[in-house]
């Protein structure tokens, strides 16, 4: 089939290339014309592994392509994709900013021929599609189209695998002939009998958000049940084993940390509570979930003031791992990005090391950051070391190393990645979340 993407961000790259890899001819379009000569040139914005072999050979094969012609695009479609961004809104009331959104739908209606899916690949509150179909029947109206809603599912990191191998596709759907559209796109899928579930749009809409919200409140669960065990001297990686091994609740998501970031969680999270709100609802586990997330980085810095000796003005801080999770050079609502300029306020000197974030970092953090060339050079002299995200490079360290080259020997691991034990070994005092 020819599809055609409309953005070329995260979700817009990974799935336009990862439809070309199912054989569809598919076209991405975005209006940063020096990101599409820079995308035609074989690079790419977004980190992401495996994602730059899986372009080129696509590239190669002639079923992607990228391109600043909206109107060449669209006349040739017949499914159009919106992956555009929905940030929380700039008002800072957590709604999800639909701009871009109703933006890309008045844009692409004068140029609609003959029957096309437009398709909601971006999170979007529900009510979202229907907005869509009226701004392209305003802007167009003997246009022959259907609107439907399929939310993407990826996982920073692991995206291509979450795309090639899902757990389900949701398709919201109010016609027969959306419907078969979109069973065509994914029809590689079936081989592998990846579940479909069909849904309203309304439904699909939702479930995105009500995925998310689910995942965040686990993360803000096992993150205050680390902080009772920091009370009381339990171990909260046992008691996570011990309650995630029970299949009604299960194991992902319930590893301790300083919080949840990253593009969707934070904005979705708060999105759906304003959409609740919205229909004279409050979702009271989903408000809990976001002040708990926001409490556990505050808390985060008492831990690591505390493991210095009460105050950092003047220590040297080294910090190993900068993006809100490993495989991703994404800074979005990174731990990192709250904790460290609270420590830099207080006369902290850091010296910080990712494997993929540092460029990104440098233009959303505050300046006075060190950024050194590996995580050695990031703890030569300091005074305590933070594992701040769990990049594999970090978890098997030299520790003997490590206290050969620091003045003061305080390991604050907030992954939970080292066992105290080893740690102590090494001549380290070790701090961790819900554990000592």
């Amino acid at each position: 089939m020819q599809l055609t993407m409309i953005g070329t961000g995260y979700v817009g790259l990974v799935t336009g290339t990862c439809f070309a890899e199912f054989g569809h001819h598919v076209t991405c379009v975005d209006k940063d014309k020096s990101k599409i000569e820079q995308l035609c040139k074989g690079a790419i914005p977004i980190y992401e592994p495996g994602l730059d072999t899986l372009v080129a050979k696509n590239v190669r094969e002639g079923r992607l392509q990228f391109t600043s012609n909206l109107e060449e695009a669209v006349a040739e479609a017949e499914a159009i994709f919106l992956a555009v961004g929905t940030p929380t809104s700039r008002r800072g009331d957590g709604y999800a900013d639909l701009t871009y959104i109703y933006q890309a739908s008045k844009e692409i209606a004068p140029h609609l021929k003959g029957y096309t899916v437009i398709i909601d690949k971006s999170t979007v509150p529900t009510g979202t599609a229907s907005q869509v179909e009226r701004i392209i029947k305003e802007n167009n109206p003997t246009a022959d189209f259907d609107v439907a809603s399929n939310p993407e599912f990826l996982r920073e990191g692991a995206a291509i695998a979450d795309f090639m191998r899902p757990d389900r596709v949701v398709i919201g759907v109010e016609t027969e002939r959306a419907e078969e559209t979109l069973r065509s796109i994914y029809q590689p899928l079936f081989l592998q009998e990846t579940p479909i579930v069909k849904t309203d749009i309304k439904t699909a809409e939702l479930t995105k958000y009500a995925a998310n919200a689910f995942l965040a409140a686990k993360i803000s669960f096992i993150n205050e049940i680390a902080l009772l065990c920091d009370t009381i001297g339990a171990d909260v990686i046992a008691l996570a084993k011990g309650i995630g091994m029970d299949g009604r609740i299960g194991s992902k998501f319930l590893h301790p940390g300083p919080g949840y970031g990253g593009s969707c969680f934070p904005k979705d999270t708060l999105a759906l509570m304003r959409i609740a709100q919205e229909h004279g609802q409050n979702l009271r586990i989903v408000e809990a979930t976001v002040e708990v997330n926001a409490a556990q980085k505050a808390k985060m810095v008492k831990k690591i003031r505390d493991a210095v000796g009460g105050s950092e003005a003047g220590k040297t801080i080294a910090v190993l791992g900068l993006t809100f999770k490993p495989e991703t050079d994404d800074m979005r609502e990174s731990s990192a990005v709250t904790i460290l300029p609270a420590l830099l306020e207080k006369g902290a000197k850091i010296k910080a090391h990712d494997p993929f974030g540092m460029e990104e970092a440098k233009k959303v953090m505050p300046p006075g950051i060190i950024y050194t060339e590996n995580a050695y050079e990031a703890c030569t002299d300091a005074d305590a070391v933070i594992l701040m995200t769990e990049w594999n490079q970090y978890r098997a360290l030299d520790l003997n190393r490590l206290a050969g080259l620091m003045r003061n020997h305080v390991f604050i691991d907030l992954r939970n990645v080292y066992t105290p034990k080893t740690v102590k070994a090494a001549g380290f005092q070790y701090i961790g979340v819900g554990r000592s």
